[in-house]
């Protein structure tokens, strides 16, 4: 995970070094297109917590793909986004995760002095449905942009560690992971740097996960930064 960590930041710096370029050949093109690669790294909030968890470290996420831009207007200030993306997710927090003697996985509040390290973490592919408004024009790539929609996702991988003075424990492919991930969407901002924030609007785990014998009903909020290429 660190790997792709640094990997996936890298690439970052390196598409901020080529949004600063001028897009001259653009000025030819009066049927340009906008925001057709997209970057970004969030941080990743818990919300809906079961009683007594607590995130305690940085949760960071990073996502990245490409949406076709299908503007509706003449001005081509009005568009439509369908993509496809990857993700990667952390959450750093005090639930363990455990598999018993059937093969079920249990769910238990940990005090923090009781462990070293304890996250669950999520590789997904991504749908991005996106309304857009911008200011742009054929000449500038600074302007101003709202947009707003839906992400779709499908978990393709999920996994926990835990690590502490007694022992080790970590689990990959954790079956009451929801795979179907959904969450309303909004990026704003001018030029490079752009606030992205994602509600998620179902659950992270399904309602076999239980604590005490209540559904474990917590989603997911991102914030972070988007960044755009062309």
């Amino acid at each position: 995970m660190k790997s792709q960590h640094v990997l996936i930041t890298g690439f970052i710096f390196f598409t901020l070094g080529l949004l600063g370029q001028d897009r001259t050949n653009k000025a030819v093109d009066s049927l340009y297109k906008e925001d057709q690669f997209y970057i970004g790294t969030v941080y990743n909030l818990i919300g809906k917590k079961p009683k007594g968890l607590t995130q305690n470290g940085f949760s960071l996420g990073f996502h990245l793909g490409y949406v076709k831009d299908m503007p509706l207007n003449k001005k081509r200030t009005i568009a439509i986004g369908l993509g496809l993306g990857y993700a990667t997710n952390s959450y750093i927090q005090n639930m363990l995760i455990r598999k018993n003697d059937l093969g079920d996985f249990t769910y238990s509040i940990l005090n923090d002095e009781d462990f070293n390290k304890n996250k669950f973490s999520d590789h997904v592919i991504e749908l991005p449905i996106e309304f857009r408004w911008r200011t742009s024009t054929v000449e500038s790539y600074k302007f101003w942009r709202i947009y707003t929609g839906l992400k779709l996702g499908y978990v393709f991988a999920s996994r926990s560690k835990f690590k502490s003075d007694q022992g080790n424990l970590r689990y990959n492919g954790i079956k009451d992971y929801n795979n179907f991930q959904y969450g309303a969407t909004i990026s704003l901002g001018y030029n490079t740097w752009n606030i992205f924030m994602y509600y998620g609007l179902n659950t992270v785990f399904t309602d076999k996960a239980k604590i005490d014998n209540d559904v474990i009903d917590m989603n997911t909020i991102k914030i972070g930064l988007q960044f755009y290429i062309l």
